[in-house]
Order: C-alpha cells, then structure tokens, then sequence
C-alpha cells in the first residue's frame, strides 16, 4: 500500500495540518524522530547529508542539524516543548536563514490495526504569511517520510 501524506492549507489561515500512515507500529516511528542517528537516514532531501549539531530529545531540549547538499547548506533549530513517547512530540522549528519566523510542530503517532500507524501533524506559524513564505519547508516533508518508510522496511529500529 502506498502512503500519501494528506495536507490541509486553507488560504489565509496560519497553520499546515496533515495525516500520514506507516506500514510500522507507532514505537517505530516515534523512535525514528527523536534518534539522532536515525534522523541523518531519512531527514533532507534524496542526494543531501544532514549534520546533526545539537539532539536533546527531552522535553525541555533542544536540537539543531543542517542540510548539507550540492548547491549549499541549510541549517535548522528549535526546542522540543513535549516529548511523550510513543504518542506524541511537541517541537518548534525555525530555518536559520530566515530567523524570527518559528513555527510549532506537534505531532500525535496513533497504532493502527495490523501493526501500522498514522501520524496526524499540525504546524502553526505566527501569521498565515509566514506559513506560506515557509510552505516549500512544508512540502519536504513528503520526500522524508518516502525515505522514512524506506528506512523502516529496510532495518529494524528500537522502540
């Protein structure tokens, strides 16, 4: 079965809200997004390597990586506000490159029948420019999550 990522923008609304399943339980998946040598493996763009800086996957942490490519780096921070294994992960999300422009994550991983999950995301930003000045960001996310089902077919990870 193939897994599309849902996305709802309503225009000039501030916020992304998605639903995507897994083909994994939701311990699975939770522990692929706090593990700092997990997110390496399926974060960023195909042909890309992500430099982790700083992973504190606590609440109260902090994290910060890059996005190293061909045609430049792109470097991403924020602190983790909940971490609540496995059903659920609270983060803040800023591009460096474009400071004061935060939005907030939250993310809730629900097991599904026959061992799958899906992961009901909403993204929130402090105005419906900056969700839309950001959006590209958003759409990456597509591709990180085709690498992650990849990344959870082909090993196992420790829930």
């Amino acid at each position: 079965m193939t897994n599309q990522r849902q996305v709802t923008m309503t225009a000039g609304e501030q916020t992304i809200s998605f639903t995507r399943e897994f083909d994994a339980p939701a311990a699975r998946v939770f522990a692929a997004h706090i593990d700092p040598d997990l997110i390496p493996r399926w974060i960023g763009p195909r042909g890309t390597t992500v430099e982790m800086r700083h992973f504190d996957a606590r609440t109260g942490g902090r994290w910060s990586y890059v996005v190293v490519g061909r045609s430049g780096r792109w470097a991403f921070y924020g602190s983790f506000h909940e971490v609540t294994a496995p059903s659920r992960l609270v983060q803040t999300f800023e591009y460096e490159d474009q400071p004061g422009h935060p939005n907030l994550d939250v993310l809730t991983f629900a097991d599904l029948p026959g061992g799958r999950i899906r992961i009901d995301g909403l993204s929130v930003y402090l105005s419906a420019e900056d969700r839309d000045l950001l959006a590209d960001v958003d759409s990456g996310r597509d591709e990180d999550f085709d690498r992650l089902d990849e990344l959870l077919a082909a090993a196992p990870i420790a829930s």
